[in-house]
């Protein structure tokens, strides 16, 4: 699933649309029709945001809310591919949805009511009143979008690494000098991937269908029994909350 160094990546390229006009709306999945309701071009794009991992169109009249969920893709192109399942047409170039497993969303709405945590970056000294409230491990609080926005299976495991905390850990068991070392991991991490255009295994591309780079560069994530870049421990792997989770044994504690 795309994570927000993949979803920032995307909205980058698609700046271009801001102040680009849609001319036309093809909706080609039928399971899209009701949730785009409403949408009727011709729509001015009047800016491209990020909120978590949610891709934000703002249009003159209403938002247009895009989650692309496990395989999903938003392309540019000059013709849209036979399997996309929404097309947007603009003067110059077309926006396409694709997704080969069906999950992503495409939704228009007067606002964005999505409740999600605040943004992984600026000040987050809140980190710490709000992981002594919670016994969850401190992995899977991370990955909780109420908690703060943005961050999935990736780079929590990334994240942990980078603050040598055991992802099993009760997040209230957190020492002081734990969770400023989970503040400044957070925003460090996660620029870095940015910097590198996310992390693309099979499905993620930008939105002109390059592959991202940050693959090259992580430390745990499926890297299980390979050795530690730090230590030459294994790197195990367990299965936390349903989901696969790479630390290292002997550096996270």
């Amino acid at each position: 699933m795309p994570e927000l160094p993949e979803v920032e990546t995307i909205i980058r390229g698609l700046k271009v649309l801001e102040g680009d006009t849609l001319l036309h709306l093809d909706i080609r999945d039928p399971r899209l029709r009701e949730p785009l309701r409403g949408l009727c071009p011709p729509r001015r794009v009047e800016s491209v945001r990020r909120r978590g991992k949610y891709i934000l169109l703002e249009l003159d009249r209403g938002l247009l809310i895009f989650h692309l969920r496990m395989t999903g893709r938003l392309l540019l192109g000059e013709e849209a591919p036979d399997d996309a399942r929404l097309v947007l047409s603009f003067p110059k170039q077309v926006l396409y949805l694709l997704d080969r497993r069906g999950f992503a969303t495409a939704e228009y709405a007067s606002s964005f009511a999505k409740e999600l945590g605040p943004e992984p970056f600026g000040d987050l000294s809140w980190l710490k009143d709000a992981l002594r409230r919670s016994r969850r491990p401190v992995k899977l609080w991370l990955m909780d979008q109420r908690n703060i926005a943005g961050i999935g299976n990736i780079y929590a495991s990334e994240i942990l690494f980078h603050a040598r905390i055991d992802p099993r850990r009760p997040a209230n068991s957190l020492k002081p000098g734990e969770v400023e070392a989970l503040v400044r991991a957070i925003p460090e991490v996660l620029s870095q991937a940015i910097a590198h255009r996310g992390t693309t295994f099979s499905d993620y591309r930008d939105a002109r269908g390059e592959r991202g780079g940050f693959q090259e560069f992580l430390l745990v994530y499926r890297r299980e029994g390979k050795p530690c870049k730090v230590c030459g421990t294994p790197i195990r792997r367990i299965r936390l909350g349903g989901r696969s989770t790479f630390f290292c044994p002997r550096c996270q504690r």
